[in-house]
């Protein structure tokens, strides 16, 4: 029986994220061509060469990108072990770190989350809020454990991550009493012309809404544009105009705002993710956060 040789594999992992033999015999303390030796002996060991080169660079091949996956999960896992045994018997909590996308509503973001806080042995949560892409570097860094977000993380993003979908849900829209008594026709036809506070051009509920708004056969007026959806509820309790919002958090929104729904666009469906390096779950608490949203939170969701 033939064995994998890990230390082969460490250096091949290494080579990999670095990109290029010079800076990752810098990182390991190795000679390139001591560095080289063991990639090579790896790749005799597989058959298959594991990089080829693009100008002065490295590229993975179909073999490489297959062993990296395994190399992410391997460490992945082993640095899991280690930390793991270092809490094994002891009371000290463990820690959940996730990234939550600065234009995920902040409801949506506690309703996924706040089950954590309930788990036996309990679970400290450090959530941090920012932009996707520099959420997704430290998600890259294992700086954070899974990222929440809107929208699903497209090839093009130079960190290789994995989408789990926890679900979706339609666009509920919401006002005041007062504005609501104004509003003589029935949903939708009564949004048509009236004050609109929307979420900014660069938010996937905009981008959903933008070609049903420009339908409105009598223009809507947008008196404002936010980036913090929690802006919009505030100025939208003070009777500023009507806000659109996810309506898996409908009850939230009227409960902390004092303000009435005034109805759901079921066709227009707002998605939401749980971003990690991993292509399957294996974080146990990052598993029962994905499967409690997608069991509880999001099942009577359905258009």
């Amino acid at each position: 029986m033939h064995w994998l040789n890990y230390h082969h594999l460490k250096y091949f992992w290494i080579v990999a994220q670095e990109g290029s033999f010079s800076r990752a015999s810098k990182t390991l303390n190795l000679t390139q061509p001591t560095l080289s030796k063991q990639i090579k002996s790896l790749e005799e060991f597989l058959g298959e060469p594991l990089f080829e080169r693009k100008g002065s660079g490295l590229e993975l091949t179909d073999a490489g990108n297959l062993a990296m996956d395994y190399a992410n999960d391997i460490y992945r896992l082993g640095d899991e072990f280690l930390s793991n045994l270092k809490t094994h018997g002891s009371s000290k909590p463990k820690r959940l770190r996730v990234g939550a996308s600065d234009a995920l509503p902040k409801l949506v973001c506690h309703s996924i989350l706040q089950p954590i806080l309930a788990l036996t042995p309990p679970v400290v949560l450090r959530c941090e809020e920012g932009p996707t892409d520099r959420l997704l570097a430290d998600l890259s860094l294992k700086q954070l454990d899974l990222v929440l977000t809107d929208a699903p993380v497209s090839g093009d993003v130079t960190v290789k991550a994995f989408n789990h979908h926890l679900g979706d849900c339609g666009v509920s829209f919401f006002a005041t009493s007062q504005i609501r008594a104004t509003l003589t026709e029935k949903f939708p036809d009564n949004m048509e012309g009236k004050k609109l506070l929307l979420p900014s051009l660069n938010t996937t509920l905009r981008r959903l809404l933008d070609p049903w708004i420009k339908g409105f056969k009598h223009p809507a007026q947008i008196v404002a544009e936010f980036d913090d959806s929690a802006l919009m509820k505030v100025f939208g309790r003070e009777s500023a105009g009507i806000f659109p919002a996810p309506s898996v958090v409908a009850e939230a929104i009227c409960r902390e705002y004092d303000v009435v729904e005034i109805g759901t666009l079921q066709h227009i469906r707002v998605p939401f993710y749980a971003v990690t390096i991993e292509r399957k779950l294996n974080h146990p608490i990052v598993m029962q956060l994905v499967e409690r949203a997608r069991k509880t939170l999001f099942q009577n969701q359905s258009p």
